[in-house]
Formats: C-alpha cells, structure tokens, sequence
C-alpha cells in the first residue's frame, strides 16, 4: 500500500479522496484566448464522513459546482503566488469510505492562464491561422482544469473539444471521432479518450492548421503543412524505437505514439505527453541527433508516464529512469560506445551545471544527469547492462499504473538484488541524494569517440598558418552526428580562433551546409567570434527563424559582442520581437541591454 501522500505543491485533498476519471467539455475562444469548460470528476471517497473536497484551480472564474447533479457552495481560498487558489466545495449530503461521487464545474480559463500557450498567426508557419498549445508540466493543469494536480493522483479522461472548423484539437489521448458543433456550423467537436490513467500533468491540448502523415502502424506525425512531409522523413525510426523499447521495458500500453511538431515559438525540446510527444521544430534538423530526443520521449512512456514520481521532490525518478533507458535504446540501435559517449556528454553537461547555476534555465538538467550516472554507478557495481535493465524492467512492472517515492524506489533496489545487499550498503546514499553540487563518485566511461573530438580540436588549436593544408575533409568524415556536435563544441570553449584557421575549416569541411541544428548553432558562434562578417547575417537568421531560448539567447549575444555589429544584432531583435515567446524575448532583451 502506498504512504499517506502529502504534496507541497498541491492544495487538493489527497488523503480524503482520488479522482478517477475526468469528462471534458471544452469551447476554444480564440477571440478572447480563454477555454470555455465544464468538468465532470469522477471522485472515491477514501474516509467515512465524507462531506467537503478541495481542488486546485489557479486564475480560472469558476461558474458552478453541483455534485452528483446537485448544485452545492463553494469557495476559491486566499491566492498563492504559485499554487494558485485552492477550489473549496461543501457538499450538501455525507459519503462513506468506498463510494463514489460525481462533482460537475463549470468554469472559464483565464487569458494569462500559465498552461496554454495562445500565438497568433504571425507566429505560427502557416500564417494564415492561430494556434493553442499547453504546457502544464509541473504545476500548470490547475490553470485549465480544477483538479487534484499532484502527481500522486492518476485518473482516466474523455474530452469534447469545440474549435472553429478550419482548425483541428488534438490531445495526449487516442483520437474519438468528430462531427459538426450542433450549437454553431462553423464549428467542429472532436473527441478523445485516455483509458490509461495518468496524472494531470499530462493532460495536453493543441489547436492549430494540422495535417499529418502515418509514420508506422501506430505512429503519425502531426504539424502545419509546411513541416509535415520533412517532419514525417525525419521522425521515420519511431517504430523501430518503440519495439526497442518495448523489448527492454515491457509492452508499450497507450496505443497510439504519435509526435506533434510544435511552430518555431515552442521553449521547449520536448514533451512527453501520452499518445501525443510534443517537439519543437528544430529537433527536424537533427537536434542533439534527434534520435536523442525522440528516444527520451518514448522511454517517458514506461519512467514518468506508466511509473510516476509521487511528487515533484522525487523528480529524478522520472528523468534519471528515462536518460537511462534512452541511453539503453541508443546502445540497441547503434551501439554500446555511443551510450558511453552520451554517458561522457551528461557528465560535462552535469560538471557545466554545477559550477555556474544559470537560473534562466527552466528545467536543469541535474536530475535528468545526476539521475542517470547514480543508475549507471549502480550498474557498474550490479553486473553491467543487460543485468541493471533487468532490475529497471521488473521495477517499471511493479510500480506500473501507480506512482513512486525515492524511498521505495530504493526498497525494492535492494530487495531484487538481495545477494548484493553488502555492495549496496556500501555506495554513498547521502552523497548521491542529499548534496548538492557533483556526485560522489565519476562513473569510469569509455572514451573511444570522444577522444577523436578532442584530438581534431586540439590539431586546430595548435595549427599555425602552414599547418592549414594538413586539414582535409576526411577529418569530419570520421566522425558521427553527435561527435560532430561535440568537435564545434569543444572548439567554443577554447580561444577565438583566427579568421583564417575558420575560412579554411568552412573550405575543407564545409560546415555552412550542416543541417544539424545543433552544430550549425555552435558554427555561427565560432565564426562571429572570428569576426568572420559574413557569418553575421547567418546567425541573426537562425536566431530569429526559430524561438529556443538555447539558441536564440547565445546567437544575439555573440552578434551584439561583434562590435561593428551591435545595432544589428539590436535592430534584428527588435523586428522579430513580437514572433517569439515572451519569456524568450525577455531574456534576449535582457541580454542585449534594451529596456522595456
């Protein structure tokens, strides 16, 4: 049984009653950016004498409540800056442990609400229509639902969507039919059902000008027209994923996989929302290979999705389990040297975070890093891969359905390996769980394919002018998509190099041509640094073209820094403003020394 639950980021009573099951009924008003609701919760009682609920809600204006058809009182508490107002309701009748009760709410989202993303069309591909998305990972849900927003509860939902006729709803639930909105002809209702339960976090809504294209037997790629065709030859591996997934962690149990390209304001890499993973366009052009990110979102279909952390405390759960097994599905498909590789890349990334902390970034990526080098620690001194997935596969089936705490998480780490009790004892639980800053121990990887990065960057280091005719194009050749990243990488982080050392890297490798985002990104920077001019207007163009903080924020930057350059790079921003996301553009502004 699990441990009475508290969650200090929700204000809903947890230990009184569950939700079950969520009915849906949305109208989407582009007009005045709000989603007109009405929610029916399917709530068990969970103690005698059962005669008052509370929910989450934050910014919505809640109409009424009436609870098994009746209407009853209700209150919204004091405003909390980020919990938001706790949905009081008084119910006019008693329930007993054991029994069921139905509360219906209507309500209206507010403009602001922190989960839905409104664009307008100028910021979408097509720029002919507007577009919705949400965003309710950690505590956002609240913001469109009432609910129990804790993901200690999982609950099953079925949705009814209105949206205007031209544009389509999807959400993180297998699709249910359509038909004209009987209260209005220039409207359309789609349908959706979840019958897997799952916490609120994962409830996710999107509106747009949508086509897709099947991908594989249960896969389709949704996007505007203008992505969908490259966006359904990118993501073309996802079935071979998935089986590969499935024969490490188990049957995938959520039907549909399908993958929806975001327009280019999305902040995010990804989301892994059930039956529906958001991504952001640029991970089209081979994003930290974006088999990376594809892998990380379809393992969130076992770690995070099927076996959830039980609040957000325990966040690692989610993240570390899944870069694990991302980092499993690469070594099935390419090979055990490239999972080391990735292994030496978090570990930079983890060293990268811990010495600069760079509030700005939403989402560290300490528990996804920290996480997956204690599980790879722990697989060193378990007996290796194929043995540690073993214990990853059998927790994934118990935990399966439920939610987790890092306590019995660890419970059953020691209960599996029950003969390895005495190296278990041995590993440092505080330092790896309780300290901030490095891990206890570095994890021994094998440097094979990072080493041919290192070596290429330090011949261009230390070339002199008649060094330059030694390079040819059978350097870069040598190297994979992710060893390319990693060699412009590496070559940042060293002293700008002259002009003349980067005109002949562009003759011989031809690096302008690069379609990978990633490596494009980190190109740009180092010729700007140069003071290479002609790289100026490339990277003002990929800074503006699309909206990932990652690298729009370093593109302006390194422009602004140019001196000669400075009011372009001001006067770039400045016009493309308006097309990306807010928080975003604050940054760029911040960085660019514009006020207001």
């Amino acid at each position: 049984t699990m441990a009475p639950v508290s969650d200090p980021s929700s204000f809903s009573s947890l230990s009184k009653c569950a939700t079950k099951h969520l009915n849906l009924i949305y109208h989407v008003d582009f007009d005045r950016q709000v989603l007109k609701g009405k929610v029916a919760l399917t709530v068990e009682v969970l103690e005698d004498k059962f005669d008052s609920l509370t929910l989450d809600s934050k910014d919505l204006k809640i109409f009424k409540v009436s609870a098994n058809g009746q209407a009853v009182q209700f209150a919204l508490g004091t405003k909390h800056k980020f919990k938001g107002s706790p949905l009081e309701i008084t119910l006019p009748f008693e329930l007993s442990r054991g029994q069921h009760v139905i509360v219906e709410i209507e309500y209206e989202t507010s403009p602001s609400a922190t989960a839905l993303q409104w664009l307008t069309p100028k910021q979408t591909a097509g720029k002919k229509h507007p577009y919705l998305f949400s965003q309710c990972q950690a505590i956002h849900c609240r913001t469109m639902v009432p609910c129990q927003d804790t993901p200690s509860v999982k609950h099953t939902y079925y949705a009814q969507v209105s949206v205007p006729r031209e544009l389509v709803a999807l959400m993180s639930a297998l699709r249910d039919g359509q038909e004209p909105d009987p209260s209005d002809s220039n409207r359309v209702i789609y349908r959706f059902r979840q019958p897997v339960p799952m916490p609120a976090y994962l409830i996710a809504i999107v509106v747009g000008a949508l086509e897709s294209r099947e991908i594989g037997p249960r896969s389709r790629v949704w996007s505007e027209k203008e992505y969908v065709d490259e966006a359904a030859f990118e993501f073309s591996e996802t079935e071979t994923m998935l089986k590969t997934a499935e024969s490490l962690a188990g049957p995938y149990v959520w039907g549909q996989y399908d993958l929806l390209v975001l327009p280019p304001s999305f902040p995010y890499g990804g989301m892994e929302n059930p039956c529906l993973t958001f991504v952001t366009p640029t991970v089209l052009a081979g994003d930290r290979s974006l088999a990376g990110v594809i892998a990380h979102e379809i393992s969130h279909s076992w770690t995070g999705n099927l076996v959830t952390n039980r609040t957000w405390e325990h966040f690692w759960l989610n993240e570390g389990h899944t870069v694990y097994i991302e980092r499993m599905i690469a070594r099935c498909m390419e090979s055990e040297q490239l999972r080391q590789f990735e292994g030496i890349g978090g570990w930079k990334e983890l060293q990268d975070h811990c010495c600069i902390v760079d509030t700005d970034e939403a989402f560290s990526s300490v528990p996804y890093e920290k996480g997956f080098a204690l599980l790879y620690h722990l697989e060193e001194l378990m007996g290796g891969p194929e043995v540690f997935m073993g214990f990853v596969k059998s927790y994934i089936q118990l935990f399966a359905y439920g939610s987790v705490t890092t306590e019995e998480w660890k419970n059953y780490l020691f209960t599996y390996f029950k003969d390895k009790v005495d190296i278990l004892n041995k590993v440092d639980w505080n330092g790896w769980m309780h300290t901030p800053g490095m891990p206890p121990v570095k994890p021994q990887y094998d440097t094979t394919m990072a080493d041919a990065c290192t070596a290429l960057c330090q011949r261009w280091v230390k070339a002199k002018e008649e060094d330059l005719a030694s390079f040819t194009e059978a350097d870069v050749k040598k190297l994979n998509s992710p060893q390319l990243i990693e060699f412009v990488a590496l070559l940042l982080q060293e002293e700008p190099l002259p002009l003349s050392h980067v005109k002949k890297m562009q003759e011989v490798y031809q690096l302008n041509s690069v379609k990978n985002t990633e490596v494009r990104f980190r190109w740009l920077r180092i010729c700007v640094r140069a003071h290479w001019e002609e790289a100026v207007p490339l990277a003002l163009k990929m800074a503006t073209e699309q909206g990932r903080m990652k690298f729009t924020r370093p593109l302006f930057r390194e422009v602004y820094n140019f001196s000669k350059y400075s009011d372009e790079a001001v006067k770039t921003f400045k016009e493309h403003r308006a097309a990306l996301h807010p928080v975003t553009a604050m940054m760029v502004a911040k960085d660019l020394k514009i006020d207001g």
